[in-house]
């Protein structure tokens, strides 16, 4: 039976002993910053020793409470049994051969597991890759070789990642973008239904917007030019944002209309991380392709581009691939993490966070005027953060809100294309005290303000 707390014996609780970060992640910060690159920052510099179930120790013995789950990579816990068993007794076998010389049978494994998880009762195939970034890469690769077109549709406040395609695909500039260009050519950006934001109201969001990215599309690209739309079925880094019911849907059926690949970039939500195996789910949504990372591994790099068979097989033998994509530690990982996610209902735990979430943040919305907005499904919840009385965008408050909560012992983060977002990520096996606890502490970070 698979184990609940991860990590070598390690307490589920909060405890801070030193300033935050401490003596010893201080001189370890001073040797990082000699000798790791400036543009590699951390979000809290204190320097893991121990993980597991909802906690992070660190070298000075503070124990803090995750929620951030190394942004949503250790749904399972930093430490599961059954990801360490597995990738423990496939180390003791072979680390590598590469799958592209002499395969093995970890790789398929993962791949006949993805096409019995991933939406769609339709004949699949995988390949597997190292990071979302890749996945997304290969899934324009594929989209383009299907099609023989070339264009690439994706949507305002999308991330997919810092190579230099998916830099181009990515809507924010700073830090992703900002002085890293000339980026890819052929990709073209169009309206999302953002409910909180939309001009009109979230009532008239889902049709609206999907009325405005059709146009756009027909008129300035040409559909027929189109080989991928390419969307997040809810955004990660550009701030937890759920498109309006109805807009996917329709967008799906713009590009099924249009001999166009919709692809869904799940690398954030997928994996039980909503209260489903994947988000797309929620509307019904089966994509002609899936992107997934993060997740997927339980900690160690591992990312899939999942999809129906005849799309997959467009690709040219030799044309896809890479030294690690789908080394055998990693997929062994995956296999363990995937076992952990049916044995516990990672699932019912992800929709149990979101209640318990969900109710506390409510009721903290009521009291504080900044909390504009409340949002998410399953443990991917996120607050908007605005001045009061406005909907401008308040980052200098989300930033203070995160230093207290580091402050008190737990890891929270931020994100949105405004940086006024505090989204929640905490492992889907996270215990319901350290959650309390853990949302207890945000409370008194907004009562400081």
């Amino acid at each position: 039976m698979t184990e609940l707390s991860g990590g070598p014996a390690l307490p589920q609780e909060r405890r801070v002993v030193t300033a935050i970060p401490g003596p010893k992640s201080q001189e370890l910060l001073a040797r990082k910053n000699a000798a790791v690159a400036g543009g590699v920052g951390s979000v809290l510099p204190v320097f893991t020793v121990r993980a597991g179930g909802g906690v992070i120790e660190d070298v000075d013995g503070n124990s803090l409470i995750d929620f951030g789950s190394g942004i949503a990579v250790t749904s399972v816990g930093s430490s599961a049994e059954a990801v360490v068993r597995r990738a423990s007794a496939q180390l003791a076998d072979f680390t590598h051969t590469c799958f592209m010389v002499t395969p093995y049978e970890g790789y398929v494994e993962v791949c006949e597991e993805l096409a019995r998880l991933t939406p769609g009762d339709h004949a699949k195939k995988s390949a597997l890759f190292n990071s979302g970034a890749e996945a997304v890469e290969n899934a324009v690769k594929i989209a383009r070789s299907y099609t023989k077109r070339q264009a690439v549709v994706v949507f305002d406040h999308g991330y997919h990642g810092r190579t230099n395609l998916t830099m181009a695909l990515t809507a924010k500039n700073m830090p992703y973008k900002h002085g890293f260009g000339p980026f890819a050519p052929e990709v073209y950006r169009v309206p999302l239904a953002y409910p909180y934001r939309w001009l009109t109201g979230p009532e008239n969001c889902a049709e609206e917007a999907a009325a405005q990215a059709i146009d756009m599309i027909s008129k300035q690209i040409g559909a027929g030019n189109v080989a991928a739309i390419i969307i997040e079925p809810v955004l990660g880094e550009g701030g937890f944002i759920e498109p309006a019911k109805g807009f996917l849907p329709r967008i799906a059926e713009f590009a099924k209309s249009n001999g166009i690949v919709f692809v869904a970039d799940e690398i954030q939500s997928g994996f039980c991380r909503t209260g489903q195996w994947f988000a797309c789910e929620d509307e019904g949504i089966v994509p002609d392709l899936i992107t997934t990372a993060k997740g997927i591994a339980g900690g160690l790099p591992l990312a899939a581009v999942t999809g129906r068979a005849e799309i997959m097989d467009a690709a040219h033998s030799g044309g896809l691939g890479g030294t690690y994509g789908g080394n055998p530690v990693a997929c062994a990982a995956a296999l363990g993490a995937i076992e952990t996610m049916r044995e516990l209902d990672l699932n019912a735990r992800a929709k149990r966070i979101e209640e318990v979430m969900k109710g506390r943040l409510a009721a903290m919305r009521e009291k504080y005027e900044i909390i504009g907005d409340l949002r998410g499904r399953g443990a991917m919840i996120a607050i908007e953060l605005v001045k009061s009385g406005t909907k401008d965008p308040d980052p200098e408050a989300a930033a203070a809100v995160a230093k207290a909560c580091h402050s008190a012992g737990l890891l929270v983060l931020t994100c949105g294309t405004y940086g006024n977002v505090l989204r929640f990520l905490p492992p889907l096996v996270i215990g319901e005290d350290l959650l309390n606890e853990g949302l207890d502490i945000l409370e008194s970070a907004f009562a400081e303000l």
